[in-house]
């Protein structure tokens, strides 16, 4: 039997990012990728293919020099599924080459097969050859990912009928989508989708979209899809889905509402991949979605067997499964670990316009009766948002009344997953509002928007004393 310190199941943003930092540590490890690709989900069917998707659609439809030419620009005509699919390919066949390099000079053994449970510190690993790899570990490190959900009642067939997945292997390009489920996934797609000039209707049974975001975000970021001619059928759900004939089917509500549509995409979350792990032989069980508990450093009830990424559940994000992972390989082997309650993160969503938050919402503050002011910037304030043609986009700040702290950072428009980090590194230090006031960004710059928004508040604070004597 062979011996390893840690063996990691999946190889997405948790499991490299543990197997590496276990190296790193002087630890033998091994990497199991139970669906024969390197990089897991994240790489071959959800982060990167989507982010990748959203910037072929907006570069070959001239999305972006719209706001100086008009609506009616295009860079191309006729934009077609093989023009989207090679940019995907292109991708990720570098990422792949990316990631092996990696593992390969960090000195992780990588085996492509099924890994399965036999004993709490045995696995055994199905390999394409039929053969058999029974390995010892003295860590476990479970990062497997996870899959759409597929309700049972609806009929899939990977082209009229798609989970966001299967959307990825398109041949052609519908001409009216509808998008069931409003969470993240499902907004990227149906605003990246409209930005295509599909028409799009995006059902969610709940009244809200992404409640964990600041309302006015998404109230800006509402606007803008409408505006685009996105329909939005919220309190709705899906009873049935009836196909018409060879390429339209047919949507059934539980109103009694129909909707007629080239293709439905169903988004309506994800189901972890730990149903085939044989995880009671290790005494691990999981919930109904297949996601595993863990503590504050990503232990399980099995103290030897850790978990990280979507196995766990929110925020089941690549960027913060990869410092999950990280953290479990450095807990496990007495590795550099931060403070437990450090790890302020942001959000990312890759919607056609982007969002990124971080830190309190005003909703947050509200509740918990901490007296705030914000500030707020628009893009087209900017210089360079007038040299980019940007007719949306907003930054808001939120600062703490009296120590004028900086609690939270909300941006939609243009670059917002970029810009974040600007406010991240300030929350993270505990910086306040006279850092963005005193402060000197470059010129022309989306970034002079912190400066706006911060002078915003700065004024609205000196009136409130002013007017308080």
């Amino acid at each position: 039997m062979e011996k390893y310190d840690l063996v990691v199941i999946g190889s997405g943003p948790a499991g490299q990012r543990g197997a590496i930092q276990a190296a790193k540590l002087g630890r033998s490890v091994l990497l199991a990728e139970q669906s024969f690709r390197i990089g897991g989900a994240c790489l071959h069917t959800g982060t990167i293919p989507s982010k990748t998707l959203r910037e072929a659609v907006l570069y070959l439809t001239g999305w972006r020099q719209r706001g100086f030419y008009g609506r009616s620009y295009r860079l191309k005509e006729r934009v077609t599924a093989a023009d989207l699919m090679q940019r995907l390919e292109v991708t990720i066949r570098h990422e792949i080459e990316v990631l092996q390099h990696k593992l390969h000079r960090n000195h992780v053994d990588v085996v492509a097969g099924h890994a399965e449970f036999v004993s709490p510190h045995q696995l055994r690993i199905e390999t394409a050859d039929d053969m058999a790899r029974l390995v010892e570990a003295e860590k476990i490190l479970i990062a497997t990912g996870s899959r759409p959900a597929r309700p049972a009642n609806i009929p899939f067939d990977g082209v009229n009928v798609v989970d966001s997945d299967e959307i990825l292997q398109m041949q052609t390009l519908p001409r009216n989508v509808v998008v069931v489920g409003a969470g993240v996934i499902g907004v990227e797609y149906a605003s990246i989708l409209s930005a295509l000039d599909m028409h799009v209707t995006l059902i969610d049974g709940r009244t809200d979209i992404l409640s964990f975001l600041d309302r006015e975000i998404v109230g800006e970021f509402v606007h803008h899809l409408r505006d685009r001619g996105v329909a939005f059928r919220l309190g709705e759900t899906v009873e049935s889905v009836t196909r018409l004939d060879a390429q339209n089917v047919q949507i059934n509500l539980k109103s009694g509402k129909r909707i007629r549509a080239d293709m439905v995409l169903f988004a309506s979350g994800r189901i972890s991949n730990t149903d085939k792990l044989k995880l009671e032989l290790a005494g691990l069980q999981t919930d109904d979605r297949g996601k595993l508990a863990v503590d504050q450093v990503f232990r399980t009830e099995v103290p030897h067997i850790y978990a990280a990424g979507d196995v766990i559940g929110f925020p089941a994000l690549a960027s913060t499964s990869a410092e999950q992972g990280r953290r479990a390989a450095c807990h496990a082997f007495d590795g550099p670990c931060p403070p437990e309650d450090d790890h302020v993160f942001p959000f990312g969503i890759y919607a056609v316009p982007e969002m990124s938050v971080i830190g309190k919402t005003e909703e947050e503050l509200n509740a918990a009766k901490i007296p705030y002011e914000c500030g707020i910037a628009r893009f087209r304030e900017t210089s360079r948002g007038q040299i980019l043609g940007l007719r949306e986009g907003l930054l808001k700040l939120l600062f703490e009344l009296d120590t004028q702290r900086l609690l939270g950072v909300h941006i939609v428009g243009e670059g917002a997953t970029e810009l974040v980090h600007i406010g991240q590194a300030v929350l993270a230090l505990n910086g306040k509002l006279d850092f963005f006031v005193n402060a000197t960004f470059n010129y022309p710059t989306l970034a002079e928007a912190y400066k706006i928004a911060a002078l915003d508040a700065f004024n609205k604070m000196w009136l409130f004393r002013f007017e308080c004597g």
